[in-house]
């Protein structure tokens, strides 16, 4: 069962914040600079379900699968057994990609919307995680400039939860081996060319189902007989 958890006061201290328009007002990188590190993160001759410079089990490469009956194309679903996103489509297909998910207690399941977007994103952490790792976050707290590696890598799709921002992503990361684990300090992880592939299909105002770790129905399917893109 597909559980919704409500946020209380302490939220916003466990996850990655990205501050748009205030620190890095000035720095925000040009198209020729997004276009040189997306061909940075990209492998040569890539093919989305057979490229695996980064090492994957071959079931976290992307693959178009049949989809449950009922599913609203343009929806997203995060299965936290499996460690799959499912991105539905038309026809009752899915575009099925491997993820990693939050480590410990801090994956939140729930229903959520995604309002925002970002090409190569800026990233800051928050006090709470300095606090609780301050080994690996003290020397960035000030934050993080767009690039290759940066935490949220390439791409960002922020959820909200009516109009609050969650602090929660779905976003790219420089640590690819970590999909199929568990290892954000809340969001949901994907290789940066996967979600460079996924964004431009992705609407805001679309639904972003993150589901529990004791679910136990999933949102697709055997893969579809069709030709995979």
């Amino acid at each position: 069962m597909l559980t919704r958890r409500h946020f209380i006061q302490t939220t916003t201290a466990l996850f990655s914040v990205t501050v748009p328009g205030v620190a890095f007002a000035d720095s925000w990188p040009t198209e020729a600079q997004k276009a040189a590190w997306d061909a940075q993160v990209t492998p040569q001759d890539y093919v989305a379900e057979t490229s695996n410079p980064w090492g994957l089990h071959p079931r976290f490469l992307p693959q178009r699968v049949v989809a449950k009956a009922g599913l609203v194309p343009g929806d997203i679903h995060v299965d936290a057994v499996a460690r799959y996103l499912y991105h539905i489509e038309e026809g009752g297909t899915a575009m099925r990609y491997g993820v990693a998910i939050a480590r410990g207690n801090l994956y939140e399941p729930g229903v959520y919307t995604i309002k925002r977007k970002v090409r190569w994103p800026h990233w800051q952490p928050t006090q709470s995680m300095i606090n609780r790792d301050p080994e690996l976050y003290a020397d960035i707290a000030d934050g993080m400039e767009p690039g290759p590696e940066n935490a949220l890598g390439s791409r960002a799709l922020y959820l909200y939860v009516g109009d609050r921002d969650t602090l929660l992503r779905i976003h790219g990361t420089p640590s690819p081996r970590s999909i199929g684990g568990r290892a954000s300090s809340g969001c949901v992880r994907m290789v940066m060319a996967h979600i460079n592939d996924l964004y431009p299909n992705v609407e805001t105002g679309s639904t972003a189902y993150l589901y529990s770790q004791r679910t136990a129905s999933l949102p697709a399917a055997k893969p579809s007989s069709g030709r995979q893109t």
